[in-house]
């Protein structure tokens, strides 16, 4: 979702690495489609399994998007632009599916991260690289569990005021009876996304090629891909069902 280039040029492995993510996200989305809309019973799909591969989907463009960060020419108005489609697919899915829309999902967090990123650029590039991956990574770790009410692994239980409407969920703090089919809100994964800043200043000098022509092109069309694959999904998976009735 990110840009690879700097100075007019491409570093063809993050977009491979990208695409080979893409394609991983793409499979898992046709699994959900199958299990929660068309009803298809697969138990592992509810498994830890399956929570895996879809953490690994979330992280991979998580860290990818933060050290793609320093690449891009204008980051700012790449920000605005993933928010604002993260908004449009806010508002399609209330309406078309308002018992479990998307709310504040993965492209809410990447615009939203890219413009606070941007905003603390000042203050990141003081902080020694090392120092601030191990401290962003660190307070990743330790904040996963703010959307359950909790903290450092369960040691810490947050007050219950923090957890009041949508505004509070953006941050991590949802409230009773939330609902969001794809929820990354700022807090835990802000700092994943910038445990990939650091990351990028401690990038070999040259940094290896690897172009695979289909998934390093789709690595370079990502959030169109994003945008369409659902829609491309439902219509193939609407024909597939059709034609097995």
């Amino acid at each position: 979702m990110a840009e690879s280039t700097r100075s007019g040029q491409r570093w063809d492995l993050l977009d491979t690495l990208r695409g080979i993510t893409l394609l991983s996200m793409i499979l898992y989305h046709a699994c959900w489609d199958l299990v929660w809309i068309w009803n298809y019973d697969w138990g592992w799909y509810r498994s830890q399994g399956a929570f895996f591969w879809q953490q690994s989907i979330c992280w991979t463009f998580l860290l990818l998007s933060g050290f793609c960060f320093s690449l891009g020419r204008r980051p700012v108005r790449r920000g605005i632009i993933i928010f604002f489609w993260g908004g449009v697919i806010m508002a399609v899915t209330a309406l078309a599916i308002p018992d479990n829309p998307v709310f504040f999902g993965v492209l809410s967090l990447l615009g939203s991260a890219a413009l606070l990123t941007a905003a603390a650029c000042p203050l990141l590039r003081r902080i020694p690289a090392p120092v601030g991956l191990a401290g962003s990574f660190a307070l990743f770790v330790l904040t996963r569990n703010l959307s359950g009410g909790t903290a450092v692994f369960g040691l810490i239980r947050l007050p219950s005021w923090l957890y009041r409407n949508p505004f509070t969920a953006c941050f991590g703090f949802p409230p009773a009876r939330f609902v969001s089919s794809d929820y990354f809100p700022l807090l835990p994964w802000l700092f994943l996304y910038w445990t990939g800043y650091f990351l990028f200043s401690l990038r070999p000098w040259r940094f290896p090629s690897c172009r695979v022509p289909v998934l390093t092109a789709m690595g370079r069309r990502s959030l169109l891909i994003y945008l369409l694959h659902q829609p491309v999904l439902y219509a193939l998976l609407w024909v597939w069902s059709t034609w097995h009735r």
